[in-house]
């Protein structure tokens, strides 16, 4: 019990540097761009399609846990942890390619987009130390600590992958060509 306190002490301080890093690197990253470099502008409706294919991994992954199949559920949750690394790169990759899309809706549709957005982008980060202490806890063998954490976890990734679809839908028609 000892040696897994002990390694949950070492990552937590990786997790505790990734956690404050992404999001800190992203915002900085999202402020420069690239010169010279075409647009790339055919990566938003691909980076959609993963947060989509991430929901549809964690919905997966809770059947496969409540079915008692835990070699499905970790290797379901291992691909939506790789998702959403490969939705951040090219999250990034876009936004230093290519200028900001504006929200052509009017009225009612404006305020449900940004509270959507800003959800989505306040939990994105939240995120962060959720996912992987759950996955560290489940990787360490603390099946119990992971069980509760997961309990958070999954309902907070869930809305950030579906929302990020939900987002992309929203502001596509605006997007130049």
């Amino acid at each position: 019990m000892s040696s897994v306190i002990s390694q949950e002490k070492k990552y937590k301080k990786f997790i505790t540097i990734v956690s404050v890093v992404i999001p800190v690197a992203v915002a900085a990253l999202f402020r420069i761009k690239i010169p010279n470099v075409a647009p790339l502008s055919f990566l938003p409706p691909i980076y959609a399609t993963i947060n989509g294919l991430t929901a549809v991994l964690l919905v997966a992954s809770v059947i496969a846990i409540k079915k008692g199949n835990r070699l499905q559920h970790e290797r379901l949750n291992t691909l939506a942890l790789i998702c959403s690394a490969l939705f951040l790169v090219m999250y990034v990759a876009y936004h230093m390619t290519s200028d900001s899309t504006e929200f052509g809706g009017e009225g009612v549709i404006k305020y449900v987009y940004y509270f959507i957005l800003i959800t989505h982008i306040l939990l994105s980060i939240v995120i962060i130390p959720f996912v992987l202490f759950t996955y560290m806890r489940a990787r360490l063998g603390s099946f119990e600590a992971h069980k509760r954490i997961a309990k958070i976890t999954f309902p907070l990734w869930l809305y950030v992958a579906v929302t990020g679809v939900i987002v992309y839908l929203m502001i596509s028609p605006y997007y130049v060509h």
